[in-house]
């Protein structure tokens, strides 16, 4: 190797010298990804997958792990944890694939206007 002032190139952080860099062609992986190799979302899915057992009404049955957290998030959001209505409704809206929900129609029957007037006067204190 020749000492530094010979060198006609800088060596420094992203450039390595000459002779230990790859030759044209020839790439740093040459076998590539093993063919049994599994990335996150495999791993992931094949967890999610999995049985357990769960005693559900005095009896026991088998669930996916999957199944079992979704019954939790929706019983949870049903005794009002905050946190998971929030998880739940944003599932739901990446389901039915509305990023940004729009607002609801508006138009009410003659029916639903007066059980609004009915609300309104218990809850506000004032009469028809």
């Amino acid at each position: 190797m020749p000492p530094d002032d010979e060198r006609d190139y800088e060596v420094g952080y992203g450039k390595p010298p000459p002779h230990t860099r790859f030759a044209k062609g020839q790439s740093g992986n040459r076998r590539g990804r093993p063919p049994g190799a599994t990335n996150m979302k495999t791993l992931l899915t094949k967890a999610l997958n999995e049985l357990v057992v769960v005693t559900d009404n005095g009896g026991r049955r088998k669930l996916s792990k999957r199944e079992a957290i979704v019954t939790q998030l929706v019983n949870r959001s049903a005794k009002a944890d905050f946190k998971a209505i929030q998880i739940l409704l944003g599932m739901l809206r990446d389901i039915e694939g509305d990023s940004d929900p729009q607002p609801a129609d508006t138009t009410f029957t003659e029916a639903d206007q007066q059980i609004i007037a009915r609300i309104k006067a218990r809850l506000g204190g004032t009469k028809k």
